[in-house]
């Protein structure tokens, strides 16, 4: 039974790690493949690969692919603290491989590259770091609902990668311009240290943190129906 549940954790961990590599060379390439010209696309790129990832994964692991979104949960109480570690990390390798991959993929094209910053999140001319930590938040306090409301919750409509995706896909459309709309530390993390640009890096990790706490809050004592509320129960992957 102890081997079951090792196994069962690491095919987890390489579930996160792969989702999250698909997740960000799709999103992160549509950034350098328009030069972050096209808002409409960047969106609808990220959008609809996470949506495929959560389906194709969430089985698996929960299909997070982001470090807020396994924070949230915890505060929640629908991850084990145990394991937050664990899928930081894996998230964080999915990053970087896919950073690794998008400026290998788009060699052709250096001054894309360069220009972007391998589609690393940055703030919008005269955006302050006050001002791009809160919109961080905020987009992702939606990120979680959207988590919460369509994966989570016993009463939730089973439609969790599709309502996901289309979540992320709108809070690009209105924060992309402001902060980049990552609502996710390792999506900056991957881009960000294979490109070597780490400006106004912790905008990325205090925003979506405090975001996803917010969001776990709110679920646990005020959005969960009664018979998903304490003691919480954590959510465990198929083995």
């Amino acid at each position: 039974m102890h081997n079951t549940g090792v196994t069962s954790h690491v095919r987890a961990l390489i579930a996160e790690g792969a989702g999250t590599f698909m997740f960000f060379f799709i999103g992160a390439g549509a950034i350098v493949a328009t030069t972050g010209s096209d808002l409409v696309a960047i969106a609808f790129a990220h959008g609809l690969a996470l949506a495929v990832a959560v389906s194709s994964f969430g089985a698996l692991s929960g299909g997070h692919f982001n470090p807020a979104v396994t924070f949230g949960l915890a505060v929640a109480g629908k991850h084990l603290w145990s394991r937050v570690p664990t899928y930081w990390i894996a998230q964080l390798i999915g990053a970087l491989a896919a950073g690794l991959a998008v400026r290998y993929s788009f060699d052709f094209a250096p001054t894309a590259l360069d220009r972007t910053h391998l589609g690393t999140p940055g703030l919008g001319a005269g955006v302050t770091d006050v001002t791009a930590i809160v919109v961080e938040a905020l987009l992702t306090v939606f990120l979680l609902w959207a988590v919460f409301g369509t994966a989570v919750s016993p009463r939730a409509p089973r439609i969790a990668g599709f309502g996901i995706g289309l979540m992320v896909a709108a809070d690009i459309l209105v924060g992309g311009g402001i902060t980049g709309a990552a609502m996710n530390p390792a999506r900056w993390f991957g881009p960000a240290v294979i490109a070597g640009f780490y400006d106004h890096w912790f905008v990325y990790w205090i925003g979506p943190l405090v975001g996803a706490a917010i969001a776990g809050l709110s679920y646990r004592y005020v959005f969960a129906p009664p018979e998903d509320r304490v003691p919480a129960t954590p959510i465990t992957p198929r083995a």
